[in-house]
């Protein structure tokens, strides 16, 4: 897959959350790390009401859903606010399917691609290998 200069990459899943920019103008990508950012996961119920009780004990599930809805709110507030001009998206798959329920029309619009892969604790250069074989 190739990326445009300045392109932002964001790698996710239910517990960690990264942003790269690409530097290069070629066709391999290059990142440069980004400040981490905070992720506010208590005003979202992105588990679509999901509650955990003796009968249904997958509190760790509804935590990792609310992370990742509060990833889409991040990145949906960048696109929208100019700071995200093209995005590519690497998420663990199951992160990657709460992450699509959250996209705002804006972000669709200026996504560059999506990789289903968990690549959360990589180093720099798996992440570019894994973008450029995609």
């Amino acid at each position: 897959m190739q990326i445009p200069k300045g392109a932002t990459v964001a790698v996710a899943d239910g517990e960690k959350f990264n942003l790269f920019q690409n530097i290069s103008d070629n066709t391999e990508p290059t990142l440069k790390a980004l400040p981490d950012t905070d992720v506010d996961t208590e005003s979202n119920n992105a588990s679509g009401g999901r509650k955990s009780s003796s009968a249904n004990p997958d509190q760790g599930q509804a935590d990792e859903d609310n992370f990742v809805g509060g990833i889409a709110d991040v990145l949906n507030r960048r696109v929208l606010n100019g700071k995200i001009t093209g995005l590519v998206v690497i998420a663990a798959p199951k992160a990657l399917g709460e992450l699509r329920k959250h996209y705002h029309k804006e972000l669709e619009a200026i996504l560059v691609g999506e990789i289903a892969k968990d690549l959360t604790g990589h180093s720099i250069q798996d992440i570019e290998k894994s973008i450029a074989a995609a």
